[in-house]
């Protein structure tokens, strides 16, 4: 049975993780762990068949922000224990365990995706190479470590190598990723991305100077004659860069590439559209011009869903490409 109540699936989700967490210190392992693969499971298998588009939304934005939430306070919690006299104690140890786990991390991702080229595409080097450089730690590791029981011996020092490698990690690896990747060249932008981003800059500028001289007319403060004089300035400037820009778009999909950064550009502004057009349900709704019981059912006994329904269908379906 498709569920279509967000805030019971809401309740449901936090229901299983606690579950989670307390069902694996019953069986005394990670209740961390535990939590992560009831989440797979939930993901993989119970919002792909049992939750409606309606509800995933907003499972997902409130999933969302609470891992920013947790993320946050991890964070706080780990910076209020580590006593920064341990930390630096255990820095050859620190040292140690980046040496350890990018050894782990090279012989999880080149002979591995060696043996993937017999099943399918191989990867380019290149992008092994960010694979393994991008092996940065983060909030799991550090609530792996905080979820050790106080009566452990040397819990603190558990803590604070485990800080250490994450600090190290996040500063070292993550501030110099965008520059290995633009050394390897992944992020050169093709000639065809320049000019339609140098075009849609000016329509852009063009467009934004037109609304604020429309404002500035309809204030009294500029006079129409000057107003009239600058605006067909801009009309020009802005129909030049749309007559630019149809060229471009009118090209064979090998000469001109819509996509960039590898989401498409189009998709973009499908979902801003689609968040446009369910706004503006939502808010017709809210000021009692239309039904909600129209709205948020179906039309009809031959239409399966809702207008609602279907606007958050075409969402799910850009946001899993």
């Amino acid at each position: 049975m498709r569920s279509d109540e967000p805030l019971s699936s809401i309740l449901l989700t936090v229901a299983v993780a606690l579950g989670a967490f307390q069902i694996g210190h019953s069986f005394s392992v990670s209740g961390v762990v535990a939590v992560v693969v009831a989440g797979l499971i939930v993901g993989s298998i119970g919002l792909s068949s049992q939750v409606s588009a309606s509800t995933r939304l907003p499972l997902l934005s409130f999933w969302q922000s609470i891992a920013f939430g947790v993320n946050s306070f991890i964070f706080l919690l780990v910076g209020i224990e580590v006593d920064l006299i341990t930390l630096w104690r255990t820095l050859p140890a620190v040292l140690l365990a980046i040496v350890a786990y990018q050894v782990g991390r090279i012989l999880c991702v080149y002979p591995l995706l060696a043996i993937l080229r017999w099943f399918d595409r191989p990867i380019p080097w290149r992008w092994q190479h960010v694979l393994f450089l991008g092996n940065i730690k983060g909030s799991l590791s550090m609530g792996l470590a905080l979820s050790i029981p106080t009566t452990v011996t040397g819990r603190e020092q558990i803590i604070a190598i485990v800080f250490g490698t994450v600090l190290l990690s996040l500063l070292g690896q993550g501030v110099s990723l965008p520059w290995i990747v633009k050394r390897l060249r992944l992020s050169q932008f093709s000639e065809s991305r320049q000019q339609v981003e140098e075009l849609q800059a000016q329509l852009i500028t063009g467009k934004a100077a037109q609304d604020e001289l429309d404002s500035l007319l309809k204030s009294g403060i500029l006079p129409k004659a000057i107003y009239e004089e600058m605006r067909s300035a801009y009309q020009v400037r802005v129909a030049g860069a749309e007559k630019a820009l149809r060229e471009l778009y009118n090209r064979r999909p090998d000469e001109f590439d819509l996509k960039s950064d590898g989401h498409s550009k189009l998709e973009a502004i499908r979902r801003r559209l689609l968040l446009a057009e369910k706004g503006a349900l939502n808010e017709a709704i809210r000021k009692q011009i239309l039904s909600e019981e129209i709205v948020r059912s179906a039309a009809s006994s031959s239409a399966s869903l809702s207008r609602l329904q279907k606007i958050d269908e075409q969402l799910l379906t850009l946001e899993d490409d």
